[in-house]
């Protein structure tokens, strides 16, 4: 398996991927994504502005993730400062098929990797407070748990915050 920049021609396998995992999110109480979102708009932006990256094993596209510095203002509420560069990770994704294989691991290494290679010392990534499987993994990944947060744009939802220095 290879991590690797997204193109345009993986949009559709990701889409399924993500038509997949819903159900299975919804199905656990994690209402975080729906059938509106993540939608083959935000992945073309995300292709657009090389911050999408795949897992791909052997053609099939096991996971994604974006690797950003877009931080959400509400990030504050945790007492991080938005104005210092971070790379954010949004959209962490792994196919019904291929959970539990390491390929989350992989691709938030990938995420410190591009951190590294700009010489950012900060990631920082949220995820949905039910969300048990990624608020159990982030802290053994050495993210440090700094508090909850309501977004804007998904209201309803509240939202774990993890960040890890990288030295």
């Amino acid at each position: 398996m290879i991590i690797r920049c997204a193109n345009l021609i993986d949009i559709p396998p990701i889409l399924q991927l993500i038509r997949e995992l819903v159900p299975v999110m919804n199905a656990a109480g994690n209402f975080q994504w729906d059938n509106t979102y993540p939608n083959a708009a935000v992945f073309e932006k995300d292709i657009t502005l090389n911050q999408l990256w795949v897992a791909d094993e052997n053609g099939d596209i096991t996971g994604v993730i974006a690797i950003t510095t877009d931080q959400d203002a509400e990030y504050a509420d945790v007492g991080w400062d938005i104005t210092e560069q971070a790379i954010v990770v949004h959209r962490l994704a792994v196919s019904v098929h291929h959970q539990g294989k390491g390929i989350a691991a992989q691709l938030m290494q990938q995420a410190e990797q591009v951190a590294i290679n700009r010489d950012i010392k900060k990631v920082r990534v949220d995820t949905n407070v039910v969300n048990e499987a990624t608020n159990r993994l982030f802290p053994k990944w050495g993210y440090v748990y700094a508090g909850e947060i309501n977004l804007k744009h998904r209201p309803g939802i509240r939202f774990s915050c993890y960040e890890k220095v990288l030295s």
